[in-house]
């Protein structure tokens, strides 16, 4: 899939959006990349992001979730709530009403963000956009 502008609007990818980051995050362009053995990577870019001074701010985290695939995605979520941590959005369908392709952000007990896909990395980005 190639880079793309994500803006803040009505669209499923933009009520997604919002549902993870709360109103008023505007836009932000993601690229998503897959290695030889499947691990997916999104490299996201917010306009408002800020350059560190120093090039390398050790105190500060730049990972701020992690994903996981589950067919069971209700179920996860279920068992993560009953852990102690949160689900942290409504199941969103990927390309609603034509498959089944369902995700959801969680947080642990700890605080860690955790993404739940219900199919491949492939399979979700496959189409090339998010209509």
């Amino acid at each position: 899939m190639p880079p793309t502008l994500v803006e803040e609007d009505d669209s499923p990818i933009g009520v997604m959006c919002t549902d993870v980051f709360g109103a008023g995050w505007g836009s932000f362009r993601i690229a998503h990349l897959s290695t030889g053995d499947r691990v997916g990577v999104e490299l996201f870019q917010f306009p408002n992001s800020e350059d560190p001074e120093n090039n390398f701010e050790y105190w500060k985290t730049g990972v701020f979730h992690f994903c996981v695939q589950d067919p069971d995605v209700e179920g996860l979520a279920a068992r993560i709530v009953e852990a102690g941590g949160k689900q942290r959005m409504p199941v969103r369908y990927y390309y609603p009403g034509e498959k089944p392709y369902r995700m959801v952000y969680c947080e642990d007990p700890f605080g860690n963000i955790i993404e739940l896909y219900s199919h491949s990395y492939e399979l979700t980005y496959s189409a090339g956009d998010y209509s």
